[in-house]
């Protein structure tokens, strides 16, 4: 919880108000079993009834304020905790955006999601009923003994035992019931994940013919869930029947006690009545703070759950320098770089060096796992590099500022990320200060200008989540557009290529290369045809480069490349090339 306030604070103003609205609600609940005590032994025993009439009006003004103040406390407590819980979910947010890609594979999507939302929304809840009952039970249960040991004498002794029978039994079952709080949380996250894989492989689930065998998956996660719902219910339903046993007991003793003290003369009927009322609000008010106490353990836990989230340290920290410093222009030099991913039990990449500089197209190839993309991804650190350096620009890399970095480079991943939105607000995150001419030069280079411009609306067309409404090619040319309309010095293309044809494959890279004005290009690929023309191709096997050169010297001189091109151009056509070398 600590941490929670640390990060979002609540408005003192606001909260001292709230505090002081429940104040004058307890103290007009306690003032009317005074006034109806009066009643009854000023108006009623000694029939006086203008005394009535005037004590009536008197608890009907206390009774009408005590309402006033209770819907204008629990209005600032609403307020005051939506105002809290929206804070903590951006705190959320704007702390998922800086984590690394490492930190949150770590704590997985649909745990993020769930942390982010329903943890949010438990606290929310948890933080409303403290500030409405956090002050008023207790205040209430302490002027009730305090009038009670006035006003009704032995018969406040009652609460000597009712009390600590009312702490005691409901301590023992928040005990228990604490114990399934992270276990819920947990159950919560897994059926979010299976959720949220169902629905981002619907169409793969529906080609196989896997809905029963995904329905089971879901059902099994659901009943776990529901199966230590119901656990946890079942010691929690045991709350409120025991308070009522506690309260019925104690309010027979009191009565039955009152009665003898009235029949003997010790006490009047009016106090009997004040005192068995105070006794009331007294058990309420612990009745009150028991539900409180029964939320906190499930509230704890989703707020250490955001905290483990807040706390969480990037493994990816920014450096100092600006762009502006940097000695050179687009270019790239990785240094005997050696990567592992996190958990991973042996590097990815292994002693990685070669150069690309201004104007350059770099591409990089190999068989499927050798390390392709996991070269482009430490490019804008998206992963550091265990050992060695990567120079962007001639600065290292951990040097930049991340923001300064980032806004270097166009990066085109492998697996293509729209956005819900329209066509201009997707390309709009290359660049949000670019306009339709700029869209309209950038969809031109990367040949998306022919399905847009067919779309109903153009480049207001309607994107959905995900691109769904989208073809693969679609797809990728769209999100080969956006990193052109940023105009990056460097690209990095993570086999952006592969769902296009392969006439549009050839005229998007002429049109890349005409307007790509110096900057470098490090391209993944699986198609030899796409990366003919590269300047320099590193040729990947087991994380290690095996090949170094253009398209004709690694035929001469690099047998894994030598064996891919005569895969793809067939034998016959690469003997043709390397007799023509």
């Amino acid at each position: 919880m600590g941490t929670i306030f640390s990060r979002v604070k609540l408005s003192g103003k606001q909260v001292f108000a709230l505090l002081a609205l429940m104040l004058l609600s307890a103290v007009t609940a306690m003032l009317l079993p005074t006034a109806l005590a009066s009643m009854i032994d000023v108006g009623v025993a000694q029939e006086n009834r203008s005394a009535i009439l005037i004590v009536a009006a008197v608890m009907a003004v206390l009774a009408l304020l005590g309402c006033l103040f209770n819907i204008a406390a629990t209005v600032l407590s609403a307020r005051i905790s939506t105002k809290f819980a929206a804070d903590l979910r951006r705190e959320v947010f704007h702390r998922v955006q800086d984590l690394s890609a490492a930190e949150v594979e770590k704590f997985g999507t649909a745990s993020l999601v769930t942390r982010s939302t329903s943890d949010v929304t438990n606290v929310q809840m948890f933080l409303s009923l403290l500030l409405r009952l956090g002050v008023t039970a207790p205040l209430m249960a302490v002027a009730g003994l305090v009038l009670s040991s006035l006003t009704g004498g032995e018969l406040s002794s009652v609460l000597n035992l009712a009390i600590p029978a009312l702490l005691l039994g409901a301590g023992a079952i928040v005990i228990f019931v604490s114990r399934y709080s992270v276990a819920l949380r947990q159950k919560i996250d897994r059926l979010n994940k299976r959720f949220l894989e169902t629905l981002e492989g619907v169409r793969v689930i529906r080609a196989f013919n896997q809905q029963e065998k995904e329905m089971a998956r879901f059902d099994e996660a659901n009943g776990d869930l529901a199966a230590l719902t119901i656990r946890s219910g079942r010691v929690s339903a045991l709350l409120m029947p025991v308070i009522q046993v506690i309260f019925g007991v104690t309010t027979a003793a009191v009565m039955g006690m009152g009665a003898w003290y009235v029949s003997t003369g010790e006490m009047d009927v009016g106090a009997l009545v004040a005192n068995s009322q105070y006794i009331s609000m007294i058990l309420a008010a612990i009745m009150m703070l028991a539900l409180v106490i029964l939320l906190f353990p499930m509230s704890y836990a989703c707020a250490r759950r955001i905290a483990e989230v807040l706390n969480a340290e990037s493994s990816i920290q920014s450096g100092n320098h600006s762009a502006s410093e940097r000695p050179e222009r687009a270019s790239v030099v990785f240094d005997h770089v050696t990567f592992a991913y996190p958990g991973a039990d042996e590097p990815v990449l292994k002693d990685i060096s070669f150069e690309s500089h201004a104007g350059e197209v770099t591409a990089i190839i190999g068989r499927t796992g050798c390390g392709k993309s996991s070269v482009l991804k430490l490019v804008p650190r998206l992963y550091d590099a265990m050992f060695g350096h990567i120079y962007v620009d001639g600065m290292d890399v951990k040097k930049y500022k991340l923001e300064d970095l980032r806004s270097l480079i166009g990066y085109v991943p492998q697996k293509n990320v729209l956005f819900s939105g329209d066509v201009a607000s997707n390309l709009r995150f290359g660049d949000e200060q670019s306009g339709e001419e700029q869209w309209r030069e950038a969809a031109h280079i990367a040949c998306a200008d022919e399905f847009i411009e067919q779309k109903d609306g153009a480049y207001h067309a309607a994107i959905a989540q995900g691109g769904m409404n989208l073809s693969g090619g679609q797809r990728q040319r769209m999100a080969i557009a956006r990193a052109v309309v940023k105009q990056p010095e460097i690209y990095l293309f993570d086999d952006s290529f592969s769902a296009l044809d392969m006439k549009t494959d050839r005229t998007l890279r002429a049109r890349l290369r005409e307007n790509m004005g110096g900057a470098t290009m490090l391209i993944v690929a699986q198609r030899v045809s796409t990366i003919l023309d590269a300047d320099r191709i590193l040729v990947m096997e087991d994380g290690q480069i095996v090949g170094n050169g253009t398209h004709k010297e690694l035929l001469r001189t690099c047998e894994l490349y030598r064996e891919i091109a005569q895969l793809q151009l067939g034998e016959e056509e690469v003997a043709r090339e390397i007799a023509c070398v």
